[in-house]
């Protein structure tokens, strides 16, 4: 299950890439099919672990193009063992919200990619998860967990601070916010109870078949109450302390005009 969409945020074979905070690894993994050289990061060595045995597999099934590689690094998000510009994208998604340096974090994705570069910033939805905070306290207050929630311009304003230029936006996964809000409501470790297991049963056969209802569904579904909000942007070919004052850094509509209103609400 991508949040990235790649025919928003392409991706060409031989492009270096960044999986920061990458969990189990599934936007690695699919820069890995696509034939890139690919780096993925997180604190997690018990995950990080399993992210490179499941490279070994990808590449011993012949899943990944020739030429392609791919590393999982267990590393700290605000110290990249990095040279500046290393990379061509960058892509930390569902990760942002859990850490209190949060534009520390941006400094550091935006010192290791290339100008000219792309990156890829998932976070949860505004709306979706102020519900999940409202229902369970279980659901945030625990360690490690989401620390914050952003809104959309939010989000948005601290990219273009950072020095990235934003062009577009989107909102993904509208099935599965009512999932989280049953779970919310019926204790977030409570797998048992018959709404909570009825609806995971459907996000399942939505994720292996990806029947056309249930698609049709997500996309109707995703402007309105999408789980994940998506932000895409470039790192100018200037400075970053130039960048980071320019008017083309800034607010206006020419920093915007990839998302529409519906898609950064």
């Amino acid at each position: 299950m991508l949040t990235v969409d790649f025919s928003r945020f392409p991706l060409a074979a031989g492009d270096r890439v960044l999986d920061l905070g990458c969990g189990a690894g599934r936007h690695a993994f699919e820069c890995y099919r696509r034939g890139a050289h690919v780096v993925a990061l997180d604190r997690n060595g018990e995950e990080i672990r399993e992210v490179a045995t499941w490279f070994a597999a990808m590449k011993e099934a012949g899943e990944a193009p020739a030429g392609a590689t791919a590393t999982a690094l267990e590393g700290d998000a605000l110290a990249l063992p990095f040279p500046d510009d290393s990379f061509d994208v960058v892509i930390i998604s569902e990760v942002m919200e859990h850490i209190p340096d949060d534009k520390g974090v941006l400094a550091e994705m935006v010192r290791v990619l290339r100008p000219g570069g792309r990156i890829a910033v998932t976070v949860p939805r505004y709306g979706p998860e102020k519900v999940c905070w409202a229902l369970s306290d279980a659901y945030h207050e625990v360690e490690g967990g989401h620390i914050r929630i952003y809104k959309a311009d939010e989000l948005l304003r601290k990219m273009e601070e950072a020095g990235l230029k934003p062009y577009g936006t989107h909102h993904a996964h509208g099935l599965h916010s009512p999932y989280w809000w049953l779970k919310c409501a019926f204790g977030v470790d409570n797998d048992k109870a018959l709404p909570v297991r009825a609806y995971h049963k459907l996000l399942v056969w939505d994720i292996m078949k990806k029947p056309a209802a249930t698609r049709a569904a997500e996309r109707l579904l995703n402007p309105v109450i999408g789980k994940s909000f998506v932000a895409y942007a470039t790192k100018p070919h200037v400075p970053h302390d130039v960048a980071a004052g320019s008017p083309a850094a800034g607010r206006g509509p020419a920093a915007r005009d990839g998302g529409s209103r519906e898609d950064r609400a």
